[in-house]
């Protein structure tokens, strides 16, 4: 009984009354930004999501429509780029957590950018992307305080870290075994 009431109250003060900012950062064509969206709301996390521009278009030609059309590609790009850059590097600064996705059919060198530049700044990192692609990612994954499969697990994380709420059921289902069961207690002298 005091092992619940005492799992309560850390779990009732976890966030001290934070509101964590957290840039969702990565590819742009599924909806894994909605699904995190749709379980931090579920959950009731005291979560704020932020997010680069999402239309591919906008992103691309926003320079252009704003500060003119130009001949070349390059030039045309830059533009582009520099506008994004001025949200992508505020909303990144002000992140408390940076979630970088990555998925298989296209190469996110922007969202390998985000990682790197979040790195830099000391901000914890997520990283979602499929198991198959985790020997690619593997220096950005050695910087992330997560590794996750999927949308879910992202939310999962985020609803422990910002209030200790673990899933009713673990990852591994059936199958897990707590570590104290599995290998010992780690402090013999609690």
């Amino acid at each position: 009984m005091m092992l619940a009431r005492c799992t309560a109250l850390r779990r009732g003060f976890a966030s001290g009354g934070k509101t964590w900012q957290v840039y969702l950062s990565g590819e742009i064509h599924s909806d894994w930004r909605e699904v995190i969206a749709e379980g931090v709301a579920k959950k009731g996390l005291p979560v704020q999501l932020s997010s680069p521009n999402c239309s591919h278009e906008d992103s691309d030609d926003c320079g252009a429509i704003i500060l003119g059309m130009e001949e070349e590609r390059p030039n045309w790009d830059r533009k582009g780029a520099t506008l994004n850059n001025i949200r992508t590097k505020t909303l990144i600064e002000d992140a408390d957590v940076v979630v970088v996705r990555f998925g298989e059919k296209y190469r996110q060198w922007n969202a390998a950018f985000d990682a790197g530049y979040a790195s830099a700044l000391g901000k914890s990192i997520i990283t979602l992307h499929p198991p198959k692609i985790s020997h690619m990612l593997k220096e950005v994954n050695a910087n992330a305080s997560a590794v996750c499969e999927d949308a879910e697990q992202v939310v999962d994380t985020l609803a422990y870290v910002t209030r200790g709420d673990l899933p009713e059921t673990p990852r591994d289902g059936e199958k897990f075994v707590p570590i104290a069961d599995r290998l010992g207690a780690g402090n013999p002298n609690p």
